[in-house]
């Protein structure tokens, strides 16, 4: 084999693989999707947790998890509602298998239900949960307003969502990543976009935390309640 039509088979194999990878990370499906699944599940943990630190999540709380990927949120979210319920939905069959096996247990004892579904039409009624989560998932939504707005539907007044995330316009050392997602298909937002979309949703106390030495990022809005006064 001649060194120039070795280096082109290098370079085939590396652009066959990217692209499996850009694929997966969007959109994971049959093995090298569930392997990217359980990826998520332990790479994401301290994210996770951060950002849930800016969410109360009660004993009681009915919760869903939009675009639970592999279940760890999901689990997660299961400790510290433990007289609750935890809800999860991913559009991708594969990450709904990997979740529902991660949490196989709380399934059958019916504290956990998961489906596939889109964030754009939740299959659930309105007024339904205390607290929404989305982790490292929003730069992939069709319409990040209007599906805000479908969120804010399934959320009960005074309900909560919390959108998590490691990348944004604006971190430092951010601009590779920025251009990384833009190849997976998906959109980075700035501190600045992430609140203007909760309130043109109709979110209220809007707020926005940055772990700047990490480069993370949550923001979080409020359901207005039906019986508030007019401002």
């Amino acid at each position: 084999m001649t060194p120039s039509v070795w280096i082109a088979l290098k370079l085939g194999v590396g652009i066959a693989v990217a692209l499996v990878v850009i694929r997966q990370c969007r959109k994971p499906t049959s093995w090298p999707g569930r392997f990217f699944a359980h990826l998520m599940n332990s790479r994401h943990r301290g994210l996770t947790l951060w950002g849930l630190s800016h969410v109360t999540v009660t004993r009681q709380s009915t919760v869903l998890d939009v675009g639970c990927g592999g279940g760890a949120t999901i689990a997660e979210l299961l400790t510290r509602a433990p007289e609750g319920k935890v809800y999860g939905i991913d559009f991708a069959e594969a990450s709904v298998a990997v979740a529902r096996e991660t949490n196989a247990t709380a399934i059958a004892s019916g504290r956990v239900d998961i489906q596939q579904a889109s964030v754009s039409n939740l299959p659930f009624p309105a007024d339904r949960f205390d607290v929404v989560t989305a982790v490292e998932t929003h730069y992939y939504w069709p319409d990040l307003r209007a599906d805000l707005r479908e969120i804010g539907r399934v959320l009960k007044p005074g309900g909560r969502v919390a959108l998590v995330v490691e990348c944004y316009r604006g971190k430092r050392f951010g601009t590779v990543e920025v251009w990384a997602l833009r190849l997976l298909g998906g959109r980075c937002f700035s501190v600045d976009e992430h609140r203007e979309a909760l309130t043109a949703a109709g979110f209220v106390d809007v707020a926005v935390a940055e772990e700047r030495a990490k480069g993370w990022l949550t923001a979080v809005g409020t359901k207005g309640r039906s019986d508030a006064p007019p401002a």
